[in-house]
């Protein structure tokens, strides 16, 4: 993790926020910035103004609406919410969080709770940057599979042929894709060209 992740504890408890908080700067390998939500605050707007990562929270304070409903009060749909537990509680009261710790819980096991969710979190911010092509990154798609050279493209397209090199190059990273087939298929799937479009010899990636 190479930049500070950002926690916001919303709880009733001044002790349970002030404690949790303290343990959370300690834990090695955990650089975090903290904010604590009292029950008093308006939840939807500092979760605006705060913009945290991760909501630590007592999910008593969270009832009268559902998770889906504070993260976008917050203006985070990605926002991930761990449940604060410190009294037992119905399983469907939990079953929507991303996560559950408890006050019993060890500083490790905290670490590792938060740890998975962010690696989860990345591994699907990477997930959607390999499946996200521009504007300009689909038209030249559509060109390769219509059979066209790097320099017929860059002629098209009003581009050097090392622009058009490049951007090949960020396709294949992007989706994983380094066969003309396979390309082929992407355009296909994703509406991008006809069948009738395509001509007879396929180009080569």
């Amino acid at each position: 993790m190479n930049t500070n992740l950002r926690i916001a504890i919303y709880e009733s408890s001044l002790i349970i926020r002030n404690g949790l908080g303290s343990l959370l700067k300690k834990i090695n390998g955990l650089p975090v910035v903290l904010s604590d939500i009292s029950e008093g605050d308006s939840l939807g707007e500092s979760l605006r103004i705060q913009k945290p990562d991760i909501l630590i929270a007592n999910p008593y304070l969270l009832q009268a609406h559902s998770l889906a409903h504070w993260r976008e009060e917050g203006g985070n749909t990605e926002l991930k919410i761990i449940a604060l537990v410190s009294t037992l509680l119905p399983e469907e009261m939990l079953r929507d969080y991303d996560a559950q710790i408890t006050l019993y819980d060890r500083a490790e096991s905290i670490k590792q709770t938060i740890l998975k969710l962010v690696e989860t979190q990345e591994d699907t911010e990477a997930d959607d940057e390999q499946q996200s092509l521009s504007a300009r990154e689909k038209e030249i798609v559509v060109c390769v599979v219509k059979g066209m050279t790097n320099r017929e493209i860059a002629d098209r397209l009003y581009l050097s042929t090392h622009t058009v090199i490049t951007h090949r190059r960020n396709i294949a990273r992007k989706l994983q894709i380094h066969s003309a087939s396979g390309l082929t298929i992407y355009a296909i799937v994703n509406k991008l060209v006809e069948l009738d479009d395509i001509q007879q010899v396929k180009p080569q990636m």
